[in-house]
Order: C-alpha cells, then structure tokens, then sequence
C-alpha cells in the first residue's frame, strides 16, 4: 500500500504515558508515545497481547478505562482530549472517530435486528427522512446486497457478514478515522481479505484515516502506510510498510516475522520468541525486550532507549542494530522453512485401526417436520492412528459442527463415527464400559482453554485430577505433563488467571494428554493468540503427534497452520468435503475453485 502524500494531521499523540492506580500507586502501562496520524493513511500498531496497542489507540476516542490515568495530549483536529469533560469526548466519538472491535457482538444487541442497529447508529438527524433507503444504502457499502440481512439478528449471520454490518454502523456518522482494532484475527483467509479489502476500498473513498490494530506484522506491512511495533508499553520500531517488508530493524520485530507460519513450506523446527512479554513497568529503566533478546548486553541494560532514525523515515529502539543487524537477519534466514516427511505420517504403520473413521456423516438442526439448515453433508475421513488431519473451510462450513459430533456434543442425523474400533455415533446408545473408553481415547483442545479449566482450581489440581482418570501402563505426574508442554514444575501452583493465554493453552493440552488418548481434537486451538505464542503451542501439539503418536484432528481456518501440523488435509464448504489430500499437495497444488481462492486469499504481496 502506498503512503499518502498529504501532510495534514488528523490526530496526534505527544509525550503520552498511562498508568494504572493500584494499592494507592501508579503502575505504568505505556511511555511516552508519539504518533502523528495523517488524513487519508493507515498506521499500523502491532505487537503482542500486552504490547499496550488497544489502551493506546483508545484514547484517540476518549474511551480510557477507568481507573486509567494518562499524561501528555492527544488531539483530534486540534482539539485536546485528555482532561477534555465527557460531553466533548462525547462529541469525538462515532463523528471524528469511531471502532471496530475484533468480536461484533461487542456492539451488536443478538435481541435487535440488523436494521435497528444501523438505524439506532446514525445521527438523529439522518432517523426520520428514508431511513429505508439510507440503511439499503449503508449495505451496499460494505457489500451486503441482500437485503433480507436488514430483518435478521447478528446470531442468524456469519462472522464475516457481523463484521460488516458493524463496519456499516461504525460508517454511520461519517467518521474521520476508523480504528480498527483485531477485525479479522478470528476469520477465516478469504473473509479476512475481503473485510481488509472493504476497509481500504471505503477509506480511499471517503479520504478516511485508518488505524488497524493487530498482532500479525504481515497484515500491518500489507493493510497499512506505517507501522509502529509496540512491546510492554514501548515503542521498539516505526517504519513504512515496504521497510519493514524490506528488513526488520529490532530484534523483537525480526522475531515477530520468523513466527508466522509459512502455507507454503513446512518448517523443520517452529520458530518462536523465546519467553513471554514483562508488564511494562518492569522495563522502566532498561530495554524493555532485554529478557527474551539473545544479543542483549550491559548497554541495552544500562537505560531505556529510545527511538532513533537510521535514515528514510526508519526509527528503532535499539540501541545495537548497526553491529548486529546482518547477524539478525542471517539469525532469520537459519530458520527459513523446508519441507520434511511428517514424522506422524510414518507412525500409523504401527497399528492397522485407525483412531477415527467417519462414515457419510450428516448433521441436520431442525425438526423431522421442520427440518433446518444442514450443517454437515455426507461426510466421510479418516484419522489413521499417529496421523494429523487438517479441516479447513470458512466460518459456517460445519467444521465445528464436524467435530462436536466426534465429541458426543451433538448427535448426528445420519452416519457413522468410530473411535478405536467402537461405534461412537451416539453416546447415548453406548455401554457405560465403551463410553467411558471413547471418552478416554478422544480428547479436546478448544480456542478459549477457559472452557476446560476450572479458574477457581489450581493447576496441579487439574493435571491430578486428568491423570486419575488414566489408564496407560504409563506413570505420569503432574511434572512431566508440565514438562512435556514446556513449562516449568513451579506452574502447578498457579491458578488459570495467573497464567497468560499461551500459558493456558499448553496447561489445556497437558490436560488433555494426562489420559493417554489416541486423538486430539483441536479447534481453532490458537486462533486467537500472538504469532509468537502461536509457534509455541503448535510446537507441543507436533509434539505430542510425532513423538507421542497422538493422532491430531485439527481444526483451522488459518493455512500457514495447517500446514505446519497436519499431514493429511480436507476442505469443507457449506458442510460438505470438497477437496481432501496430502497437506503440501492440496496447498501446493489446489484442484477445486473454493481451494483456490483460499490459498490466493494468503498471498500478501498481491495485496500490497
């Protein structure tokens, strides 16, 4: 994307430092950040969860939590915010500036319909002449031509048309810049384009400031003029997008590019940070990157540092790049991806009975009399025991529903599912004996691992509690399981709320392997976590298939992850399989049209 040439300031932030109150003393959560934003660009914040990018951004809208103190100024056109008295701010919102958060339903009523929110989000003076017209008109905007949608709850669309009709209500009052804070993290390829292609397609036409907010670098140098990459409440680097494209200038950011999982190649060895991001007021008096760096030395310790140009808009944080920066970069290219034979793919070899069979599966909601939408449509696979599988498709393609079948959370219209040689189609029709075993043998990791940890129970707790349930010759305790998902013995003390997200999704896979089973079911087990994050978790779940000889049924709408998981892949539209191979094959060489543009939606270059 190119820069704009104007030069007029919409918005601009000068000194700005946050900080918490707690037990009477102020904790600080950013330092002193500068950003000046131009009419017509799009600025790109990117770092990882607690990087500081969502509070920072906020309070271009007036929208500081409470509790929140800041110092410094923030202005929009002009006009002071901090300190300004609500009825101002309140004047900022949605006309100056207006959000668009991750989750619609943040700001969608699932007890409203589609055309009461878009009328409720225009001014009142646009409420009474042809509304009709004006909501048909606020569609077609984002693409939506069917106009039923305008009589239909959020709950009755897919996430792709929920963002879009919140990006409608977030256009209603014609707004100066759009913040757009992780609008596609939880999408699958093709609509994630589609909603980035909107959001640029809308800005050039309105001549509208946009500042996205994310933790994936490649959609920043895509989607956006300039980024800023932010740590722990730092500032570490700011650059335009094809200089960042060209070659990072912070260790941190070179870091942030080596975990993104590569579509195209299968990597020997998952790149990620080492470590996990500090609060950020424990950087206060170093470089706020020095414990996770591996070229840190006493001068990145001995203060904080601070942005410094290195030539053609270029700004970095650290202090050692001139001396380092070509071992940085040979450091990156060491890890570059390769393809190698999944080891899983050689296990199954061992035993003749696959972990899963799959048999012209159906899944209907609905009645007999008023039968519904069908969710999953004569699906067949198998899962050969040490094997991965891979199921990808778009939101609504029933891979969920696919899944929640294998787990007796929903009973199939039609079909057969066999786990181990025993017919699971029904838990209900099952022996109390064969239950049992079928719930030994397949377990899950979802995408929120609060949906199977009790927050109230400490770790050691819940690993012991797992490991009583196993019946492998086995003896494992609540050490190894840590151990085998890389973390420390010490995190048995901790209970979910002090662990980071990352951190409680290897706990959720510790659990989930504590019993031995044959098959994990994952779904979308880390769609929502940092990149960094991301290559860590994928690294024990390979993990646990190719040394453990766990079979893995994966589920994904993200390609690069795919790729680095699974040996075998199918593809899911409207609940049907259209396409089904080895991972690299389908990927490399995709037959079916649907394939095709979802392997197109991953390539960026064609994007910028």
């Amino acid at each position: 994307m190119k820069a704009t040439d104007t030069t007029e300031i919409v918005a601009q932030l000068s000194g700005l430092s946050l900080s918490a109150e707690r037990d009477g003393n102020a904790v600080p959560l950013t330092f002193d950040t500068d950003l000046d934003l131009y009419r017509g660009e799009t600025l790109c914040l990117v770092g990882e969860s607690g990087s500081g990018k969502s509070i920072t951004v906020r309070t271009i809208a007036g929208l500081l939590p409470a509790g929140v103190q800041a110092r410094g100024s923030v202005k929009v056109n002009g006009q002071e915010l901090i300190g300004a008295a609500e009825r101002d701010l309140a004047k900022v919102r949605g006309k100056a500036v207006s959000i668009l958060m991750q989750d619609p339903f943040t700001i969608l009523n699932p007890l409203q319909t589609i055309r009461t929110h878009l009328v409720e989000s225009l001014p009142a003076d646009r409420r009474k002449a042809d509304v009709d017209a004006t909501v048909r008109r606020m569609l077609a905007e984002v693409q939506i031509t069917d106009q039923s949608v305008l009589g239909r709850y959020p709950f009755q669309l897919s996430g792709g048309m929920r963002q879009r009709v919140a990006l409608a209500a977030a256009m209603a009052k014609d707004p100066e810049i759009l913040i757009a804070d992780e609008p596609t993290t939880a999408l699958d390829a093709t609509t994630q384009r589609a909603i980035l292609d909107l959001i640029r397609q809308i800005q050039r036409d309105r001549g509208m400031s946009v500042i996205l907010v994310t933790h994936d670098l490649q959609l920043g140098f895509t989607y956006s003029d300039r980024v800023m990459v932010m740590y722990a409440g730092n500032i570490l680097e700011r650059a335009d997008g094809d200089a960042l494209r060209a070659g990072a200038a912070h260790p941190y950011t070179e870091g942030l590019l080596r975990s993104i999982p590569s579509s195209k190649t299968r990597a020997v060895i998952l790149d990620s940070i080492p470590g996990s991001i500090v609060p950020a007021h424990e950087t206060v008096d170093h470089c706020a990157f020095s414990n996770r760096c591996a070229w840190v030395t006493e001068e990145c310790i001995a203060g904080s540092p601070r942005l410094r140009s290195i030539g053609d808009g270029h700004e970095t944080a650290c202090v050692r790049i001139e001396e380092i920066r070509d071992e940085v970069l040979a450091d990156s290219k060491a890890g570059e991806h390769v393809d190698v034979q999944p080891i899983a793919s050689l296990v199954s070899t061992m035993n003749d009975e696959p972990a899963l069979v799959i048999e012209s599966l159906e899944k209907t909601f609905g009645t007999k009399r008023h039968p519904g939408h069908r969710a999953v449509a004569d699906v067949s696979l198998t899962v050969e025991r040490g094997g991965s599988v891979g199921i990808i498709g778009e939101s609504g393609s029933g891979k969920t529903t696919l899944a929640r079948c294998v787990l007796g959370l929903e009973k199939p219209t039609s079909g057969r599912i066999i786990v181990g040689g025993r017919d699971a189609t029904s838990y209900d029709a099952m022996s109390r004996t064969d239950r049992h075993a079928v719930r030994r043998a397949v377990q899950c990791v979802f995408q929120d691992p609060y949906t199977s940890l009790n927050p109230s129970h400490r770790v050691g707790s819940a690993l012991r509690e797992a490991l009583s349930k196993a019946e492998s010759s086995r003896s494992l305790t609540v050490s190894d399981l840590l151990e085998l998902v890389r973390l420390p013995a010490s995190y048995a003390r901790r209970r979910p709320s002090a662990l980071s997200g990352g951190e409680r999704q290897r706990v959720a896979i510790a659990r989930a392997l504590a019993v031995s089973p044959d098959l994990i079911v994952c779904d979308e087990p880390v769609a929502s976590l940092d990149v960094s994050v991301q290559a860590q978790i994928l690294s024990v779940l390979r993990s646990a298939n190719e040394e453990l000889g766990t079979s893995l049924l994966f589920i994904t709408h993200d390609l690069g992850v795919v790729r680095q998981v699974t040996d075998q892949v199918v593809v899911m539209l409207r609940g049907e399989i259209v396409e089904r191979g080895s991972t690299a094959s389908v990927l490399d060489d995709p037959r079916h049209e649907y394939t095709q543009r979802l392997v197109a939606a991953t390539d960026f270059d064609s994007a910028a």
